[in-house]
Order: structure tokens, then C-alpha cells, then sequence
């Protein structure tokens, strides 16, 4: 590792997107797009074990998904329930620990029943945390987490950064070191909007079900380069990359 890079990212976080595009391109409906995506996620869990990534979180549903077309929604609700039939056991050998984050109150009682197996079944695994976005959105998350803190009794004199944080939905994870958009699209999407203040984004035309080992590694690559001062500036006598 030279002086311009830094070490490998231990947390993780990607926009699983071009999932109905690929299905477009093949002239198939868009949930065949979605259920590829479901396979391309378990390829990149397992990656990211094999190269110690110690959290991964994934953009499954967001909470402006609900404006898609009706049989889209419920299909990708199904599909949810039978991936979590499917991968559950294979997920809890691999030493994998699910977190379910987002608004759970919309969502139908089955899926939340399944979510809940789910988390209780991989809690004590230590592998990798794969932590899933579901009816979740960047501002509902810091909505909810001021929304917390008020219910709390905590002092508005108390309320800095450190102690809403608390109350995020990612509270049990470090801010990402790595953020990942697959499909094209360059942007955030509402988004983990409190914790990536200052991570790192890759953006790849790849469509999510193509993903691959190696679009991890060129990103893993991409990130390891940047030279990352968080605001402040290098030591004295540190090369500086621009």
C-alpha cells in the first residue's frame, strides 16, 4: 500500500440498480430483472467475505418505491419472502448476520414476521452484517431518528451530531467507506443521506444482476486510491495525491 492509498473499506454500500432494464434487454418482465438481482446479491456477499468487508448494506426498496406499478410492488414483496426462504440457511453458514432497516409499519405483517426469523436466526453470526434497506429513505431515517430523540426527553442544548446518531437507523454500523451505484445513474437516491458525508462513491454503468467479483474489486481498486483527509489536512512531510 503506497501513501496515497488507504486500507479497504470495511463497510460497504451499494444501489443494487438496472435490475428492469436487464430484464428489458432480454424482453422479459421486470420482476425477472429483480429475482437476477436477488442471485447477483448473494455473489456479492459472498465477495465481500472473502475480502473481509466487515459490513455490506444494500438498497432493496426504497421509500419512493411505492410509486411503481402495483403488480411490480407486490411481486417484489413476494419475492423478498421467497429469497428469504431460499438464502436464510445458506446465509447463516456463510456467517451472515441480517439487519432489516427502514420504515417497517407499511409493509405486510408476513414480510415483517419473515424479517424478524430472519435477524433472529443470523444474530450471533460475526462474518459479515448485511444490512438491508427496505421502505427505507435518507430523510424519513433522520426524520425518525429527531422524531426518537424528542420521545427521549433529550435536551435541544444536548442534540448534536454524536447524539442523534443514536437514534439512526444505522446506529450500529460505521458510516460507509464505500459507496457503490451500479446502472448508470449518478446519484444518491435519498440514500444513507446522514452517513455518507464523507465517503467514498463509485458509480458503474454495470446493470446489478451483471455485477461481478471483479466490478467489486475495480471499485475496491477505485476506493483505495482516493485520498481521504475527512476535512482536515496530511501530516507533515505526507505526499499529497493532487
Amino acid at each position: 500500500m503506497t501513501d496515497t492509498q488507504v486500507a479497504p473499506p470495511r463497510h460497504i454500500a451499494i444501489v443494487m440498480d438496472g435490475n428492469g432494464r436487464w430484464a428489458k434487454k432480454r424482453f422479459l418482465p421486470r420482476f425477472f430483472g429483480h429475482k437476477a438481482g436477488v442471485d447477483a446479491l448473494v455473489r456479492v456477499v459472498q465477495a465481500c467475505i472473502d475480502r473481509q468487508v466487515e459490513q455490506l448494506t444494500v438498497f432493496a426498496f426504497s421509500s419512493e418505491n411505492w410509486k411503481r406499478p402495483s403488480d411490480e410492488v407486490s411481486g417484489l414483496m413476494g419475492l423478498v419472502l421467497a429469497a428469504v426462504s431460499r438464502y436464510l440457511a445458506r446465509m447463516g453458514a456463510m456467517g451472515v448476520q441480517i439487519r432489516i432497516i427502514g420504515d417497517r409499519e407499511a409493509v405486510p405483517e408476513k414480510l415483517r414476521k419473515a424479517w424478524n426469523e430472519a435477524e433472529q436466526a443470523t444474530a450471533h453470526n460475526q462474518r459479515l452484517i448485511l444490512n438491508v434497506a427496505f421502505n427505507y429513505g435518507g430523510r424519513w431515517d433522520i426524520v425518525q431518528a429527531c422524531r426518537k430523540a424528542i420521545e427521549a426527553g433529550v435536551p435541544a442544548q444536548e442534540l448534536n451530531e454524536a447524539r442523534l446518531g443514536e437514534f439512526m437507523a444505522m446506529r450500529h454500523a460505521p458510516d460507509p467507506d464505500l459507496f457503490i451505484r451500479t446502472g448508470g445513474e449518478v446519484r444518491i437516491s435519498n440514500f444513507l443521506l446522514w452517513q455518507v458525508a464523507y465517503t467514498e462513491f463509485v458509480f458503474s454503468d454495470c446493470l446489478w444482476p451483471d455485477f461481478s467479483e471483479a466490478d467489486l474489486d475495480r471499485a475496491i481498486a477505485a476506493f483505495q486510491e482516493r485520498d481521504r483527509r475527512f476535512g482536515g489536512v496530511k501530516a507533515a512531510g505526507a505526499v499529497s495525491a493532487c
